[in-house]
């Protein structure tokens, strides 16, 4: 019975990932667009990564404390959910019922969405790792991502297709986009409660605070984990906002262009990402971080070194292969390291950092941006150096003292790129 459940459950969490990942390709690279047509300023984009970022994870300290106060997941997902789908209905309207306050506006609604999904997050997480045992996780999550990344993808090109069609009223293009965002996720909620879910029995020594965990940052190896993400997270986070307004400001690229390159991750994601799963679960989620960390440092000076179109594809390519195997083994490493009945609360904490690594690193960012020199006529190309030399520092330094947490294969981080990559047979 139990089998026939979570095999139900696993096929329903599926086709709700569907219609997350259209929502998500519909909304996550088009809020920038969408503020720089309400004429936001540098420093305010900034704001629309920061403070949504901020109040999201501050929302996912508790979220493990509520859960276990109702009792079920599936019930605060569905909620959640719901709420996160209602947000987007004001969003679409944004430029009718706050014409003075459009942008602000905007970024007080984008920080509730944010809010309701980063709360979710990890009670989804939490449920979703009960279904599968430790090594078939990184095989299933790979596939699975690699083919949700494909709707991501569909979305995605379609929204840029839309604006681009309707530039001469772009408002109305993302009133479209916007809107088929909003009915995605309400029909999210249809499959989520579908889910199935095991009683959870949880023990009193299972319990830690926010401040136990901090207590412990010295002697535990996933609090030195959390430590590395999210030190690596703020120096993504100085440049990764402000890559749209070089493109669409800055470059003058049109919606097709910006719409190609930003595909381009998604699709080198898709063609690499179970075979970083399958890898992962041979020679452990650590040794994929290191690799993995090393080529998003670089990606920063890639953009610096030219911005042609079409050699931006390249760097995009290398983007989705190096990021497929960042995020992929970021959370499966916390399903390894923590028990059952600490996963909701460790996910939290580790959201909870990560949220708040985007939020310091997007502000600090857009208080530099104007502020740095030009570098080959362009500001941003200073705060792109700062940033990159700061990856790099952080990839070589912190992800040593991490361990892995199980027994695992060794091999080179030559070779695991090229495996990755398709120029050596990938390990089985």
């Amino acid at each position: 019975m139990q089998r026939h459940a979570i095999k139900k459950s696993l096929r329903v969490s599926f086709w709700d990932g569907v219609f997350a990942a259209a929502m998500t390709g519909l909304t996550a690279e088009y809020f920038t667009p969408y503020a720089l047509a309400l004429k936001a300023s540098v420093s305010q984009i900034g704001l629309l990564t920061a403070l949504p970022s901020l109040a999201g994870s501050f929302s996912q300290l508790k979220s493990a404390d509520i859960t276990e106060s109702v009792g079920s997941r599936r019930k605060v997902i569905c909620f959640l959910v719901f709420l996160q789908a209602l947000v987007l209905l004001p969003v679409v309207f944004v430029p009718h019922l706050f014409k003075n306050w459009a942008v602000g506006s905007l970024i007080v609604l984008v920080s509730l969405f944010n809010v309701f999904g980063a709360f979710s997050l990890p009670v989804w997480q939490s449920l979703m790792t009960d279904y599968l045992p430790y090594n078939k996780r990184g095989r299933y999550f790979g596939w699975r991502n690699k083919v949700l990344g494909g709707v991501t993808i569909i979305s995605l090109f379609g929204a840029g297709m839309t604006l681009n069609f309707f530039k001469s009223n772009i408002l109305l293009g993302f009133l479209i986009i916007f809107s088929l965002a909003c009915l995605c996720r309400f029909i999210c909620v249809y499959f989520l409660a579908q889910m199935y879910e095991s009683r959870q029995h949880l023990k009193k020594e299972a319990y830690f605070s926010f401040w136990d965990f901090l207590k412990r940052a010295r002697e535990s190896n996933f609090a030195r984990f959390v430590i590395f993400n999210s030190a690596f997270i703020f120096c993504v986070y100085l440049a990764s906002p402000f890559f749209s307004v070089l493109m669409l400001k800055d470059l003058k690229f049109n919606y097709f262009t910006y719409t190609v390159l930003i595909s381009t991750v998604s699709i080198a994601a898709i063609f690499t990402i179970d075979r970083w799963g399958r890898s992962a679960d041979r020679i452990g989620s650590i040794k994929v971080l290191r690799v993995s960390s090393l080529l998003i440092a670089s990606l920063p000076f890639w953009w610096i070194l030219n911005q042609h179109p079409v050699y931006l594809i390249f760097a995009q390519v290398l983007s989705g292969i190096a990021w497929a195997g960042f995020n992929l083994c970021s959370v499966n490493f916390i399903y390894d390291a923590v028990t059952p009945a600490k996963r909701t609360r460790c996910i939290a904490y580790f959201y909870f950092f990560n949220g708040l690594a985007i939020c310091l690193g997007s502000f600090v960012g857009g208080l530099l941006a104007n502020r740095l020199p030009n570098v080959f006529g362009y500001r941003l190309f200073s705060l792109f150096f700062i940033a990159g030399t700061l990856r790099f520092i952080v990839a070589l330094t912190l992800p040593r003292r991490i361990k892995e947490v199980r027994p695992v294969e060794k091999i080179s981080s030559k070779d695991l790129f090229l495996r990755i990559v398709g120029l050596r047979p990938n390990l089985e």
